[in-house]
């Protein structure tokens, strides 16, 4: 049953990135991959609130089953580390060192106080 709800999970959160990529190319453009690192960055903040407050002491009780569709089906559908690569490796074979490098750098450095930030939320929502 947990890999229906994954499953499931996974084909919102893909939905969700499509949705998110399609605004921001309509409106931002596609010059950078602006989209990709707005999706990885509001993934993580999502998935490091779900992380403290679902757990055992915390403010929400998840069932497994809700935690892996909401952590790993709905954010790992929806964030794009596997876009974020590919996209990468174009800036790089184009010959845009920069928009590479630049990509690289925002999308880890900025994921990882998303998901800090995220956490920290949950927690103190949590007390």
């Amino acid at each position: 049953m947990s890999y229906l709800w994954i499953g499931l999970g996974s084909a919102l959160g893909g939905m969700a990135r499509y949705g998110c990529s399609d605004l921001a190319a309509r409106y931002i453009g596609v010059g950078f991959p602006w989209a990709t690192l707005f999706v990885n960055v509001a993934g993580s903040l999502i998935i490091g609130f779900l992380a403290a407050v679902s757990v055992a002491d915390g403010r929400i009780f998840l069932s497994p089953d809700a935690r892996a569709f909401l952590m790993i089906g709905i954010c790992g559908g929806f964030t794009t580390f596997s876009a974020f690569s590919v996209q990468t490796l174009n800036l790089a074979r184009d010959g845009q060192w920069f928009a590479a490098t630049a990509n690289v750098v925002l999308s880890v450095a900025v994921c990882l106080v998303a998901v800090w930030l995220g956490y920290a939320a949950g927690a103190a929502w949590s007390r």
